[in-house]
């Protein structure tokens, strides 16, 4: 009978500590970049200054749910992410490192966490000097954050930045960012980085639908009287409406269902 009430005891205490133990802390999935990237929600007033207007990054934690990220598992080891949305709109590789954005993202890295990081738009920008970064400084900004990201244990993805919706030839979109996503794609293969080249899978997508349906209910192309935020309408064919953001976030997570860590 002792033997039996040990028995009975030894197993209460096992559940009671199974029950008691502590979660593992969810894998932080950071992403860096520009305004494509950004989550506009945090600002303040959102609906009423900005709405529809999305960054991919802002729609992105839904793919990164309990039933999704099983899909994951080779990259995430957890059953939790969180996504930190740190891009901000008009940065450059340079901008976003010299306002001590990077750093923010740096002293908070922990092992295994996630650093996706999609620049180009405003390093391409020679007519913005205070943003313009040539080729081969961007590819030495890259270089830094990757290491930086390896320093502290983290897994860095590069990503080639979102096409925008110019210049279609013949029913096919092609593309406005020069060099900047070779740069991406040397920088990759230099230091043996994870790469999801969504120049290339972006502008796959949008010719598959079609340069009016994209123009239309991809990006910020927005008749007047239809949105709070924008009473004369908008022209924009750069950023993206939900339906837009959400697509080329599905997108990115796609690409990541086929990765593994080293």
């Amino acid at each position: 009978m002792k033997r039996y009430r040990f028995i009975i005891a030894a197993t209460a205490v096992a559940i009671t500590l199974i029950s008691f133990s502590p979660k593992p802390n969810p894998v932080k999935v950071y992403l860096i970049g520009d305004s494509t990237v950004a989550d506009y929600s945090l600002e303040n007033n959102y609906p009423q200054k900005r709405f529809p207007l999305m960054g991919w990054g802002q729609v992105f934690q839904q793919f990164l749910r309990k039933d999704s990220l099983k899909n994951l598992g080779n990259l995430i080891r957890s059953d939790s992410a969180l996504v930190v949305d740190k891009a901000k709109g008009g940065r450059s590789t340079r901008t976003f490192f010299n306002e001590g954005r990077w750093k923010e993202v740096t002293d908070s890295l922990n092992k295994n966490d996630l650093v996706l990081l999609q620049f180009g738009h405003n390093d391409a920008a020679k007519d913005k000097p205070e943003r313009y970064v040539d080729i081969p400084g961007y590819k030495g900004f890259l270089r830094m954050y990757v290491r930086e990201t390896r320093a502290k244990g983290a897994v860095p993805i590069l990503i080639t930045p979102v096409t925008r919706n110019y210049p279609w030839k013949d029913g096919k979109l092609g593309s406005a960012h020069g060099g900047y996503p070779q740069a991406v794609k040397d920088v990759a293969a230099e230091l043996n980085v994870a790469i999801i080249d969504l120049t290339a899978l972006s502008a796959a997508l949008f010719t598959s639908k079609g340069n009016e349906f994209v123009t239309k209910n991809y990006f910020m192309n927005l008749d007047s009287g239809k949105y709070e935020a924008y009473p004369k309408g908008q022209k924009d064919n750069t950023h993206f409406q939900s339906e837009g953001a959400r697509e080329v976030a599905k997108l990115v997570y796609e690409e990541l269902k086929k990765m593994k860590l080293n």
